[in-house]
């Protein structure tokens, strides 16, 4: 009677073994499966999607009308916030819309690099927008 209970604690063991094991291969396999990943033009285009959206709420937080503080000027016109990059008033404007500070800077030191990089001399509406597109 001993012997028939050990056999059956023992049966009993190497069953929850093999459930076990068979577990550990199916999540073997599982992790070891290749994953999905987005190909470019998904990318491209949730990108694209998620610039528009947030241009877009950013144009209905800040209204066309609101004022700010006039910028000191020279001889060649306002600067973008931080740079020696000339811009137009309008430029100047649009930027001072944007309410987060860090998207804001973000914006004006890409507009600057872009600027550089083209040697525009003075960075108008038409090139902000264009080089402000993420």
């Amino acid at each position: 009677m001993q012997q028939e209970r050990l056999e059956a604690r023992l049966q009993a063991v190497e069953d929850k073994l093999s459930r076990l094991e068979a577990l550990l291969v199916t999540l073997t396999q599982k992790l070891e499966a290749p994953t999905m990943s987005a190909s470019p033009e998904v990318t491209t285009t949730i990108r694209d999607w998620v610039t528009d959206y947030v241009s877009m709420r950013l144009q209905q937080l800040v209204p066309h009308t609101c004022e700010h503080v006039p910028h000191a000027t020279d001889a060649r016109g306002p600067y973008l916030d931080g740079t020696r990059v000339p811009c137009t008033d309008e430029v100047v404007h649009r930027i001072g819309r944007i309410p987060i500070p860090f998207v804001r800077q973000m914006v004006v030191q890409r507009v600057a690099e872009r600027a550089r990089a083209e040697q525009v001399e003075r960075v108008d509406v038409a090139f902000f927008e264009q080089a402000a597109t993420f």
